[in-house]
């Protein structure tokens, strides 16, 4: 008897009876969430829960932890993500709302949704970790070079500009400025043979525009000149700039490339030998 009543005067029996009698004793959050049968005790714990987790992931941003605390505390946010599930699903059964639907997204300390593997997520100073930094690190895509059938796709007709006028623009601003050049030439025209009959000049139209295909007489060499072949009934005078031959002189080139031909099929090596020969003595 007076071992139990030393047992009930104790610091912590009698912290845990004023507990008691004040209505203050913290209830334990059930094991399984099946258990709780009532809605706003569900809610309450997964409030509880989502606490634990804001703590947990403000403690794991320090890499100071070590790598095997850290490693430890980001299992125990994943487990309380994984019993906040639970609880939102008792929550639904419950006839309560579905936070799985239009609750939040899970977003790190910089705002961004956490990224995971088939359900495991990593929080803060765990994705530095060895292993873990490379699922965080993707490569740039890299685009396919074009080969050269793939940019020949590319060239049409409207490549190289043929269809610039199926615009309905261009065509009738050309025309515009057609006809203002046009109209600028003839002003200019005009102008001019005013200033020319009224300086006295007055010249044959024929004789106005110089023929360029005319040759005058100081431009002509000697030997130009003695090349000149005048047309008949007084045509335009043409300038041959290279040797003509003339007919005989074609016939006799032609009739000594035959005899050519058929001394060399038909001729022996000596009989070449001597007709050389007698053609040096004779001096042809």
């Amino acid at each position: 008897m007076a071992r139990n009543a030393e047992k009930a005067m104790t610091a912590l029996a009698r912290f845990r009876q004023a507990q008691l009698e004040e209505g203050k004793f913290r209830e334990r959050r059930p094991f399984l969430a099946s258990e709780c049968n009532e809605l706003p005790k569900a809610e309450k714990w997964r409030r509880q829960i989502i606490s634990e987790i804001s703590k947990k992931v403000a403690q794991i941003q320090n890499a100071g932890l070590g790598e095997f605390k850290i490693r430890d505390m980001n299992d125990e946010i994943n487990k309380l993500l994984r019993e906040k599930g639970h609880w939102e699903v008792r929550i639904k059964e419950l006839g309560g709302p579905d936070y799985r639907r239009f609750g939040p997204r899970m977003l790190d300390h910089e705002g961004k949704e956490v990224p995971g593997n088939r359900g495991y997520k990593y929080f803060g100073a765990a994705k530095d970790l060895p292993g873990v930094r490379e699922l965080f690190e993707t490569e740039p895509i890299q685009q396919p070079r074009k080969t050269r059938g793939d940019l020949m796709k590319d060239v049409d007709a409207e490549y190289y500009g043929y269809r610039d006028e199926d615009d309905g623009i261009l065509v009738p601003l050309e025309q515009e400025y057609e006809k203002q050049v046009i109209a600028e030439a003839v002003e200019k025209w005009k102008a001019d043979k005013e200033a020319r009959l009224a300086g006295g000049v007055v010249k044959d139209t024929e004789e106005e525009e110089e023929y360029i295909y005319a040759v005058k007489d100081d431009e002509q060499s000697d030997d130009e000149s003695r090349e000149q072949m005048e047309g008949e009934n007084g045509a335009q005078t043409f300038i041959a700039h290279v040797p003509v031959p003339s007919q005989k002189e074609i016939e006799e080139a032609l009739v000594r490339r035959k005899k050519m031909e058929l001394l060399q099929k038909y001729a022996s090596e000596s009989l070449m030998a001597q007709s050389e020969e007698a053609k040096t003595l004779l001096g042809l």
